[in-house]
């Protein structure tokens, strides 16, 4: 499947990305805008770093004792990144371009920001930070919290919260055009227990490679939420994932194409499930032998979570009784939810 970038329409300076002078990427710490870096022990070092100890200092009346942490630290290494790439003024009026066209990109129902933070691997990251160790977990009844844990992964910027419900084996697809699907299997916690009552939502994009978001009249299509039975089981319809481009129509799409970096995210379906006492998960079934799971734009592929769509030939009979015309897939993908950690 290829994809060609969409040329940007608007080529204001606002939408630009800031240019980086490749001619002194390999100097880049050696060079600033006088032409080299102050002697780390020189008047100029001393300078700079009496600029960050002022910012750092300035937090430390913080009453929230986290948010003094947080800040302190992120002017310590936003500091340290100006001083390790010698920013130029000029860069930072584009960078601020750039965010400042990042915000104006965002709206209701499109996440830019969101987006930005999927692509420097920042969102990806703190998934994983905030991902039990299995080390690290609480045991309980002799089995580790985390051990069969299913993997979180990234949330995406295409989350609404109004999603329709639909009764166990109901259809998601409400019209989005694509390959049915059959997806099923249980919610437990470690050990096998079932978790009875858990709420899962699902939404994914279209074989067009859109959301319902995406099209005007606020339609909703490819998305809804349904409850595990007695057993906690869950089976429902929806579609065969299929790859997409995330959107590529604004500022960060354009960082990618500066980047010549793919903007395709592999193939998958967005699961998020909850239960009492549980702690909530945000995660994507991944389909095996996707072209981009190594090169998904978000780094959100997990070897953990990519499972087998088992293609069924037209004719064959559906689970439910379905009658399809032509092919569908299945998949089972079952689910483990670590309990909730307890609060301090």
């Amino acid at each position: 499947m290829a994809y060609e970038p969409p040329a940007p329409e608007d080529t204001t300076p606002v939408h630009t990305l800031p240019h980086v002078h490749t001619q002194h990427h390999h100097t880049a710490l050696n060079h600033s805008a006088d032409g080299t870096a102050p002697d780390p022990g020189g008047p100029g070092a001393r300078r700079e770093q009496a600029v960050t100890d002022k910012a750092v200092a300035s937090f430390a009346t913080a009453h929230d004792e986290r948010l003094r942490e947080v800040m302190q630290a992120l002017v310590r290494h936003t500091h340290a990144f100006v001083r390790e790439v010698r920013l130029s003024e000029d860069e930072w009026r584009q960078a601020v371009a750039f965010l400042t066209a990042v915000g104006h990109t965002t709206t209701a129902t499109r996440q830019e920001f969101v987006l930005l933070s999927d692509v420097l691997g920042l969102s990806m990251l703190t998934v994983t930070v905030n991902d039990s160790a299995p080390d690290a977990a609480p045991v309980r009844d002799g089995v580790s919290e985390s051990a069969d844990a299913t993997e979180a992964t990234v949330f995406g910027p295409f989350f609404l919260e109004d999603s329709p419900g639909i009764e166990p084996g109901g259809d998601i697809a409400r019209g989005a055009v694509g390959e049915p699907a059959w997806i099923s299997g249980t919610v437990s916690e470690p050990g096998g227990r079932p978790i009875a009552g858990a709420r899962i939502e699902v939404w994914e994009a279209d074989s067009d490679g859109m959301y319902d978001v995406q099209y005007d009249g606020g339609r909703r299509a490819a998305r809804g939420h349904l409850h595990t039975d007695a057993e906690g089981r869950y089976r429902f319809w929806g579609l065969t994932p299929t790859p997409y481009p995330i959107p590529a129509d604004g500022p960060v799409g354009r960082l990618l194409d500066a980047a010549r970096r793919s903007p395709m995210r592999a193939s998958h379906l967005h699961f998020m499930v909850t239960a009492s006492g549980f702690r909530r998960l945000v995660t994507h079934i991944f389909v095996a032998g996707d072209p981009y799971l190594g090169t998904d734009s978000v780094f959100g592929v997990k070897e953990s979570l990519v499972h087998d769509f088992v293609r069924h030939e037209p004719g064959t009979p559906t689970p439910d009784g379905r009658v399809i015309a032509g092919t569908w897939t299945s998949a089972v993908f079952d689910i483990v939810l670590p309990a909730e950690e307890p609060s301090h």
